[in-house]
């Protein structure tokens, strides 16, 4: 049975940045049986790929604890994210090191919380990458 089986929140997250570093920004969508529920995204100034998509989980499951508590599955096409996560890589970098400490401490209202992998072709992925750019061209055009 998945998360999403169990009446959790599925969480697909990407975060894009134009030059590395260069202007960034994150988005997400929450899916509740297959539809989604809620899209947001925001800018993460001047900053590198990683930390947007880092800057995309925190600010996913911090609106997330408006939505529930129970079980969330947070889905990333950022395969060095998720794997930072789930302990597989280590994290060299100390400001990455300060993300990934403050998604645990969100991640701790929640019953349980996944982390996987999906590829960028991935539908909901796909939506997400489109608000980033959204959000982006938006700031270009001041």
């Amino acid at each position: 049975m998945t998360t999403t089986e169990r009446g959790g929140l599925a969480i697909y997250t990407d975060g894009a940045s134009r030059g590395n570093p260069g202007p960034a920004a994150y988005a997400y969508l929450f899916v509740r049986d297959g539809e989604v529920v809620h899209e947001s995204s925001g800018l993460a100034g001047v900053t590198t790929n990683n930390t947007a998509e880092y800057l995309a989980v925190i600010n996913a499951l911090r609106e997330a604890m408006d939505w529930t508590d129970g079980p969330v599955a947070l889905h990333s096409d950022s395969e060095l994210v998720v794997r930072q996560l789930r302990g597989e890589y280590r994290v060299n970098k100390e400001h990455l090191r300060t993300l990934r400490e403050e998604v645990f401490t969100l991640a701790g209202a929640f019953s349980e919380v996944t982390f996987s992998s999906v590829r960028r072709s991935d539908r909901y992925v796909s939506r997400a990458d489109a608000l980033c750019n959204l959000a982006l061209d938006r700031r270009e055009r001041g």
